[in-house]
């Protein structure tokens, strides 16, 4: 069968609100201020002196906002970082640049939403990258902007934003052109660089002729680190800043189309989160919430034909902002209002007097959701910050930005002060809402460094579960995943084998050791993990699916079919289950039941590629060509660098009797997916046949070197003959 690995989601959305209790105190009623309305025409930006006139406040102009993910603000030249950053730099220059502005979240779907809808997480309801949809009847910047007469068009450059999660709503044009590849190509193909997401969106700002909202997204800084030239060698010791060097470099022409129009645009210039890099013993970001990650870069700026000229080194701001503040502001600097968000504007000074004192909130709950950790929230106060764990944290930011004096003991009053008013804010779920994750969403997430798993929610989390006691693990689940991206399986199996050691309920590193196992070809090995994890009482609906797909893929249908029914019993299943029930199906003979099963699937998702490849390979299985070569044109149409699509086209056509049409399809399975091997088979064998040795001869070699033997060893044995005969 064809479905070994699986296929793209399908683009659904829960329609369901947020749900919860909301109980308010008068720390939650400083919390939530009213959006400021329409004012002067000279906006005052107030920064702890004297305000100074720097944006015209007019209806009349375009929107900007861009947001570079996991850009640390203290990278920025403007920042006092160490990146060369002259586009940016010239544009805090030109307006305002925020030094305390904080996301409250720390991955990039979570935050991503916050600053589209103006709302925290537990009021959107999507806590992390995978397992959350934002609902279609969401009041976004876009829906919110489009009414006002407004084109809008977004333009992202990598996976954890792309359509399927909802953040396309209101928008016109949602541009998410990454590579919406399949297969093990997803691994390298998951983002495109910032010069072509800035491309695209030239061209369409271009193209408007009235006034437009463009959200610009830029991927680059995000970890693996690999700077293009000249920015590689510029920053061989620092590899990070060489991507927020190359980032701002490629933004340039954005900022000069945006300042060449009839109109003046106002911009917005953020990340989602910053970066670790080492600090807390964080390498990357989703773990904690201390500064590296929370702290982002904000700078608000007018530019264009119309707009007041500034002061020459722009204003610096002291004053708090957050990421819900943006959605007010820029609905301020267009004088529209902001009704029912809880951020302010920040072209208006910050209220003062009692009772006023600054708050925000945020969390970190990915290692809770997907590993059973304890959950991280907090509020930042001032510039006092608690976080709420077993090993509770509280630190002053004015006088120990670096975090390293932890003042929870010390200042026990303050500490419960901060945590009563988190204990206020409204209760989300994050499990409530969540939804079973397809296979290929959580490849293509763990490609990127975010690693999808699942843990039930505890009653009580103890110090043993506080993540500050479990970075060496969190550290360690990475160093699998890259060591086997650097083809290193082996050694990453030892790694996961020493986690499951010390954590042995984390139902992650039993499903990646099995994977680990699955991938060199040893069938049996990745079988006997996930059961072990199953029989004690390690295993999720998901890591039952993965045993089930395996079973069925390596011909024990008979124990694949009871397993995956249990799975799919549901009035809407989740889709990789019951593709895998309808491959165990087809492997025991049951063809008709097969077909009906992937039927389902088709009716639950149209575009469901990986189950019209499996239709059409049960369509050839019972002789009938036509509804297969229909069904692999469509999954081709569908998945155009799906090699098991081309792979199954390719038999349809050799029994047409088309062999150069068969050859073609199956080189290019092969050139998408090096280890198709069925696809590498065929391609060798077909071309030994036609007598064209010399092509075949590569082929061949590369099927008997790199074709698992507990899959394929007679294959194996037939062409390394045919190999002997041919060097004869």
């Amino acid at each position: 069968m064809t479905a070994a690995r699986r296929r793209p989601a399908a683009r659904r959305r829960s329609a369901t609100p947020p749900r919860g209790r909301r109980r308010r105190s008068a720390g939650l009623a400083a919390l939530v201020i009213a959006g400021a309305g329409a004012g002067a025409a000279l906006v005052w930006v107030w920064s702890g002196r004297a305000p100074a006139p720097l944006l015209e406040r007019t209806a009349d102009q375009n929107v900007l906002l861009v947001t570079i993910d996991t850009l640390r603000a203290d990278a920025l030249g403007s920042y006092g970082g160490p990146a060369a950053t002259p586009n940016l730099d010239r544009l805090a220059g030109a307006g305002v640049r925020f030094e305390f502005a904080h996301a409250h979240a720390v991955v990039t779907l979570p935050s991503h939403a916050s600053i589209l809808t103006g709302l925290y997480p537990f009021e959107h309801g999507i806590h992390d990258n995978s397992g959350y949809r934002l609902p279609d009847d969401s009041r976004t910047l876009a829906t919110m902007l489009r009414a006002e007469g407004f084109a809008t068009g977004a333009f992202v450059a990598a996976f954890p934003l792309d359509s399927q999660f909802g953040l396309d709503t209101g928008f016109d044009v949602y541009d998410d052109r990454f590579g919406h590849a399949e297969g093990p190509s997803d691994f390298t193909i998951a983002e495109r660089p910032a010069e072509a997401v800035v491309a695209v969106a030239r061209a369409w700002i271009e193209s408007q002729s009235g006034p437009w909202f463009a959200w610009v997204h830029l991927f680059d800084p995000h970890a693996v680190y690999r700077p293009p030239p000249p920015f590689d060698a510029r920053y061989a010791g620092s590899p990070y800043h060489g991507e927020v060097a190359y980032t701002d470099h490629a933004l340039g022409p954005l900022l000069a189309t945006a300042a060449d129009g009839e109109r003046p645009t106002f911009v917005v210039v953020t990340s989602d989160h910053g970066e670790g890099l080492g600090e807390h013993g964080e390498r990357t970001h989703g773990l904690f919430a201390y500064e590296a990650t929370l702290r982002v870069p904000l700078i608000l700026a007018q530019v264009g034909s119309s707009s007041s000229a500034p002061p020459d080194d722009g204003i610096v701001s002291a004053e708090p902002a957050r990421h819900v503040d943006i959605a007010p502001s820029i609905l301020d600097a267009l004088s529209l209002a902001a009704p029912g968000l809880p951020g302010r504007s920040l072209l208006e000074p910050a209220p003062g007097g009692a009772g006023s004192e600054p708050l925000s909130y945020f969390e970190a709950l990915s290692a809770s959701l997907n590993r059973g950790w304890a959950p991280l929230r907090g509020v930042l106060a001032g510039r006092d910050k608690y976080i709420d764990l077993p090993l509770a944290e509280l630190y002053d930011l004015q006088a120990d930005p670096a975090e390293a004096d932890n003042l929870a003991a010390g200042r026990a009053a303050r500490a419960r002060e901060l945590a009563a008013l988190l204990d206020d804010l409204p209760v989300s779920d994050p499990f409530d809402r969540r939804v079973a994750e397809t296979a290929a969403v959580v490849e293509r997430l763990q490609a990127l460094g975010y690693l999808r798993g699942s843990a039930p929610a505890k009653e009580s989390y103890s110090a043993a579960d506080d993540p500050k006691r479990l970075a060496h693990v969190d550290e360690a689940i990475h160093r699998g995943v890259d060591l086997f991206q650097r083809g290193r399986a082996r050694e990453a199996m030892d790694v996961y084998r020493g986690v499951i050691a010390e954590r042995p309920a984390l139902e992650l590193a039993h499903r990646h050791l099995a994977f680990l196992h699955w991938s060199v070809g040893e069938v049996d090995e990745a079988i006997a993990v996930l059961t072990r994890a199953r029989d004690a009482g390690n295993a999720s609906p998901a890591a039952a699916g993965q045993l089930g797909i395996y079973l069925a893929e390596s011909g024990r249908a008979d124990e694949a079919v009871p397993l995956l029914e249990a799975l799919v019993a549901d009035e809407r299943p989740a889709l990789d289950p019951l593709n895998a029930l309808g491959i165990a199906y087809a492997r025991r003979g049951d063809a008709d039941r097969a077909l009906r099963t992937f039927e389902r699937v088709l009716e639950l998702d149209p575009d469901n590629a990986m189950a019209l490849e499996n239709l059409g390979t049960v369509h050839v299985q019972r002789g009938d060509r036509a509804a297969a070569a229909e069904a692999f044109e469509r999954a081709v149409t569908l998945a155009p660098r799906s090699s098991r699509a081309h792979a199954g086209l390719g038999v349809v056509q050799l029994q047409d009797g088309d062999r150069q049409a068969a050859l073609a399809s199956w080189t290019r399975a092969v050139e998408l997916d090096p280890a198709n091997f069925d696809a590498l088979f065929n391609l060798a064998t077909e071309l030994v046949n036609a007598g064209d040795l010399a092509t075949a001869r590569p082929y061949l070699e590369r099927f008997v070197r790199t074709a698992p033997r507990a899959l394929y060893a007679d294959d194996i044995r037939r062409l390394a003959g045919v190999l002997q005969k041919i060097r004869r």
